[in-house]
Formats: structure tokens, C-alpha cells, sequence
């Protein structure tokens, strides 16, 4: 199967209750051979409305968080979130709704093999890395999902609410940058041992 083929199952998926309420499903975006991939919690009103991830305010910042460690959008990046359709008035998916969804963002990664996955906000992390931990206590580090290695971050939404933690957000963008270089010749555990490294410095 391809992403295009993917897509097509995901815009007419029907598992759950989000697509009785959905306008458009957001399946994702950017390069399907991309060494990084954005994982956010869920659409908003406004990908819902044009079913593109990350539009509006949150993906503008999204933009220039990429555009300071030298990205953009669908080049060696590739966007999307743990469920593909919209939650009511922007409510947190629940567990049931990112379980059905977890078949297409399982089947993306393969797809994709990004270098580095990066994790959007609290939902995402706890999601993929199926952990209850906070999100201070999940910065910072390497984890590991299924061999790629994953660094989790703020949503972008979170700090246009919180720009006081902008100044870590950088960090964890600067901590991407170094595990993406590092990830296209070392194994996971490698990288890890290798951050640590730079860290103590």
C-alpha cells in the first residue's frame, strides 16, 4: 500500500464517532520520504474545514519553529496528528478515538521511515509512547518508538497560550536537529549514548 492509497482508506474511515461530525478529514502532509515527522494531538476547526494540518495561528508558529532549525513544510518534513479527524470544540481525543486511528499513524511511520519522530504536546507523547508521564519530565530525552528515536516538544497552540516556553521549545528544536544529523548513521541506542554526551557538556 502507499501513503496516497493509505489516504484514501483514512478519508473514508468510519470507526468512530468523529466521523459523523468531521468535515474533512486531515490526513497529513509533506514529503513521504521525509527524515522528520511532526505528530500533533488532532485537527482544529480550521484543518477540519480545509483538511490541512496545522493552519491558522498554531501552524504559522509551527512554520518559523521549522524555518529556525532550517525546514519547511515538505521538504525533509512530513505533518500530521494522532487522530485524522476533528474533536468537537477542540476537546482532547479520547483513548477509543486514537486507538481506531492508530492503524493509518502506524502505518504512515512505516511508510514514511522518518529519521526522528517529533512529538507535538502532551496527547501525542502520551500516545505514542504510551506513557502517562508528564510532558517536562518526557523533554529533553531520546525515546525510542518501535527503532525510530522520538523527542517530544510543545504544541505549537500551547505556546502561542505560554510563550514563556518558547526559550525550551528552541532547546527541544535544537535537540531534533542534532538527533536527525546523528540518526542517519547510528542505531538508536547509539544516538541516545550520543546525546547524552552532548548534553553533559
Amino acid at each position: 500500500m502507499t501513503l496516497e492509497e493509505l489516504g484514501s482508506q483514512a478519508r473514508a474511515c468510519n470507526l468512530c464517532k468523529l466521523a459523523a461530525t468531521r468535515k474533512k478529514v486531515v490526513f497529513g502532509e509533506g514529503n513521504p520520504q521525509a527524515r522528520l515527522m511532526f505528530i500533533g494531538e488532532g485537527p482544529g476547526a480550521r484543518e477540519d474545514a480545509t483538511g490541512e494540518p496545522f493552519v491558522g495561528q498554531a501552524g504559522k508558529l509551527l512554520d518559523q519553529m521549522l524555518a529556525a532549525i532550517k525546514l519547511k513544510r515538505g521538504n525533509r518534513v512530513y505533518i500530521t496528528n494522532i487522530v485524522k479527524c476533528r474533536p468537537p470544540n477542540n476537546r482532547n481525543p479520547t483513548l477509543n478515538e486514537a486507538k481506531q486511528c492508530e492503524p493509518y499513524l502506524t502505518r504512515q511511520i512505516q511508510l514514511i521511515k522518518p529519521k526522528l519522530i517529533v512529538a507535538l504536546g502532551k496527547v501525542a507523547a502520551q500516545n505514542l509512547l504510551q506513557s502517562d508521564d508528564s510532558i517536562s519530565s518526557l523533554r529533553g530525552k531520546v525515546h525510542d518508538y518501535s527503532g525510530t528515536p522520538l523527542i517530544v516538544t510543545y504544541h505549537p497552540a500551547y505556546l502561542l497560550r505560554n510563550p514563556q516556553d518558547k526559550a525550551r521549545a528552541w532547546e527541544d528544536l535544537c535537540l531534533a536537529r542534532e538527533v536527525a544529523a546523528l540518526a542517519i548513521t547510528l542505531h538508536t541506542s547509539l544516538i541516545k549514548s550520543a546525546v547524552r554526551d552532548v548534553l553533559d557538556r
